[in-house]
């Protein structure tokens, strides 16, 4: 390695350890008898197409915010805990067992499907031993745990667990078939940071409510209000990526009108210099001046192929630079898709990464990698 590219190196490992992700933030639910249970998930905040990465390839552009709600395949485990007795003493039944990251997919042998038929389990179960299916991995096992009982007639496993994820992103593109690419980056559970395995999910409408500006050591945020009912379902999530989300689109025409057509580059293609991001941070969808400052074409991490720094004054004022929930906003250059936003620097909010956009029809010309998705 030449004395530049290790200086090149040791720049990007210092850029990676003060950046996250500029995905969705939490959310503000306005509820509906339509709305699935939402209690306890977040998603992590830290930010044409067809195979193969032709710099000839014409999608969609998008730069739109978009809910979406995921449920796990399977329960998973956040972490194991002690539990207190009737008779004060300790136990922690789960021990040794059962595992963070960990998704529980049935009771006894029995499927379960989400985290409410488990605890009905558990509670079926009272003081005697159950069996729970775990996926761990590639792997699936049975392991035996007897719940203790914490409360006259109440049992626990000692365990904290997720079945859904709920949050805002950006939606980059979609393809003539509908088909669409977002975020630019998986979704991770925030306690575990593991990229979750998703059974099923969807996109609705959403308007941003608020914005909070970055700054030094804070990233920005936005605020948004979905309702979560069929009315306001724009499409079906079927690939959870390191890349990004993928899916299609139901209601393209609703969220976008009448859709902009655009090339994509390779990322040869790609230069350091003046480019536009798309984005929607006060209900107008609106492109803004940025500068490429920085392209690896390493492929170490395939999300942080471009580094960019947010120019233009107007998105400045609003909002800092980049926030989170601007996940997924369309990076352009030349007039062509280079990319997308998938990164904030949290000591600098006017600089952060992108995904080149090849990566993403790589993606999305396969099905959304569907190998982390239930089958």
């Amino acid at each position: 390695m030449s004395e530049s590219q290790k200086i090149r190196a040791v720049r990007r490992i210092l850029q990676t350890m003060f950046c996250v992700l500029a995905l969705a933030v939490p959310v503000r639910i306005c509820t509906d008898a339509g709305r699935p249970d939402l209690s306890g998930t977040e998603i992590q905040a830290d930010a044409e197409a067809v195979a193969g990465t032709s710099s000839k390839t014409a999608v969609y552009l998008g730069g739109m915010p978009v809910g979406i709600y995921m449920e796990t395949d399977g329960v998973m485990v956040l972490s194991t805990e002690q539990v207190r007795r009737l008779d004060g003493s300790f136990c922690d039944p789960s021990s040794g067992r059962i595992k963070t990251g960990d998704y529980i997919t049935a009771v006894d042998h029995c499927d379960i499907n989400g985290k409410d038929e488990l605890l009905e389990a558990v509670e079926k179960a009272g003081s005697d031993e159950i069996i729970l299916t775990l996926r761990r991995g590639r792997d699936t096992l049975d392991v035996g745990v007897r719940p203790a009982e914490y409360e006259s007639g109440r049992y626990r496993m000692g365990i904290w667990v997720r079945d859904n994820v709920q949050g805002l992103g950006t939606v980059t593109f979609f393809t003539e078939d509908n088909r669409f690419g977002a975020l630019g980056h998986g979704i991770h559970d925030i306690d575990t940071n593991e990229l979750m395995t998703i059974d099923s999910g969807r996109i609705y409408r959403t308007s941003i409510r608020d914005i909070t500006k970055g700054h030094s050591g804070t990233p920005g945020t936005m605020e948004g209000v979905i309702v979560y009912n069929n009315y306001n379902v724009l499409g079906r999530i079927s690939g959870n990526t390191d890349a990004g989300i993928y899916g299609t689109l139901d209601r393209a025409e609703d969220l976008f009108g009448d859709p902009l057509r655009i090339e994509t580059a390779g990322k040869e293609d790609i230069h350091t210099g003046d480019a536009l991001i798309r984005c929607c941070v006060d209900g107008e969808m609106k492109d803004y001046d940025i500068c490429v400052t920085d392209i690896d074409m390493s492929g170490g991490e395939i999300n942080k192929g471009i580094v960019i720094r947010v120019t233009d004054p107007e998105l400045l004022g609003k909002t800092g630079g980049i926030i989170q929930g601007m996940s997924g906003s369309p990076i352009i250059q030349d007039g062509r898709l280079i990319g997308a936003v998938t990164h904030v620097f949290v000591r600098d909010a006017t600089k952060g990464y992108g995904i080149f956009i090849e990566n993403m029809l790589d993606c999305v010309g396969s099905g959304g990698l569907s190998n982390n998705m239930s089958n």
